[in-house]
């Protein structure tokens, strides 16, 4: 049975609960000049229920958080405030974004990621990056600094090079863990007469429950009312021939609309970018009259669900009201609301 937990904060102070369709939903009473964000580290298909590792990861999403939140609450933009929280996860080797990536076949990493600001409709992803060691930041510039939408490989490089963002050998991404995942699946599938064959994500996620698959992502509403979205990742594990998921892809993984809401997402990409996710939820919210809630309920548990794709996203709207469906097992969250209440942890999804 699924459920949701929805909180209010009314005038009196009074905190209510209620159940809904296994998601996490936050709601506050407006305010003058409201701000709020949120933050999520990958929707876990088989999540780590190890006290330690938990612990590691609730201590790098607060950390997270407050470094997006303190922008926030000193009248910082809504896509600063994106940005201070992604950077943080990517450069935590527990999320699979920026150092902690999982590897392609050839044996490197190579990221992606994207941001969008509600307020214009702009946006800047990259794809396909080895060296750059805050994809988000190079990102952020795409959108700030160049006439395009999308660089990939090398000619984003070049232009990260050019605006003088910090560069790094393909080296810092690969963590132990990532590399001893990498020569498992190596090794079976040469000795399976499989070398070039794409894997399976979630047959992956079953047979290396300690690799880490967690994209990362933020949303953010600040206090001129202006909304925020972007997403950070290593993709999928082993891929192949230059393969690109959703989290650079506008529409995809991400999108943000002041009239609607700003999301990000996390799992399949594939299924994400042949179903639109991000940008569907937005265009229920404008064209069809949902709320944020039923919106981002409706396209993971019905459209995703249904094609046979498996994640989640946060989605908020220019209310502050946020929303964490996920069709997977858990998924690693953190939240501050527009009255300042803060939750950070594993969520998982109601059997």
């Amino acid at each position: 049975m699924r459920h949701t937990l929805h909180f209010r904060s009314l005038l009196s102070g009074l905190l209510l609960s209620a159940l809904c369709s296994a998601s996490f939903i936050v709601e506050s009473a407006a305010q003058d000049r409201p701000c709020a964000i949120a933050i999520h580290g990958g929707a876990d298909s088989n999540p780590s229920s190890d006290p330690e590792v938990l612990a590691r990861k609730k201590a790098v999403l607060t950390e997270a958080l407050h470094a997006g939140h303190q922008i926030l609450t000193t009248g910082g933009s809504s896509l600063d405030a994106v940005v201070a929280a992604i950077r943080v996860m990517e450069d935590s080797p527990l999320f699979n974004a920026g150092k902690g990536a999982v590897l392609t076949n050839e044996g490197t990493a190579e990221l992606d990621s994207s941001i969008m600001d509600g307020q214009t409709l702009n946006a800047g992803a990259v794809a396909s990056v080895k060296h750059v060691k805050n994809p988000i930041a190079l990102a952020r510039l795409v959108l700030e600094k160049s006439p395009h939408v999308l660089l990939i490989g090398d000619g984003a490089e070049a232009f990260g090079k050019e605006q003088k963002v910090e560069m790094v050998e393909n080296e810092y991404f690969i963590t132990e863990k990532q590399r001893a995942a990498w020569k498992a699946i190596r090794d079976r599938k040469m000795k399976d007469g499989e070398k070039s064959k794409q894997v399976n994500r979630d047959q992956l996620v079953k047979q290396f429950p300690n690799a880490n698959f967690g994209t990362v992502g933020a949303v953010a509403l600040d206090q001129d009312g202006n909304l925020a979205a972007g997403t950070s990742t290593g993709g999928l594990m082993y891929k192949a021939w230059g393969r690109v998921g959703d989290s650079p892809i506008i529409g995809a993984g991400t999108y943000a609309d002041n009239e609607t809401c700003a999301v990000s997402a996390t799992g399949t990409g594939e299924y994400f970018i042949r179903g639109a996710i991000a940008y569907d939820i937005t265009a229920m919210m404008r064209y069809k009259g949902s709320s944020v809630i039923e919106a981002a309920n409706s396209r993971i548990y019905e459209k995703l669900t249904h094609m046979g794709g498996t994640g989640g996203v946060i989605a908020m709207d220019r209310a502050g009201v946020i929303v964490m469906p996920h069709n997977t097992k858990a998924m690693n969250y953190g939240w501050i609301d527009p009255a300042g209440q803060i939750e950070v942890g594993q969520y998982p999804a109601k059997k």
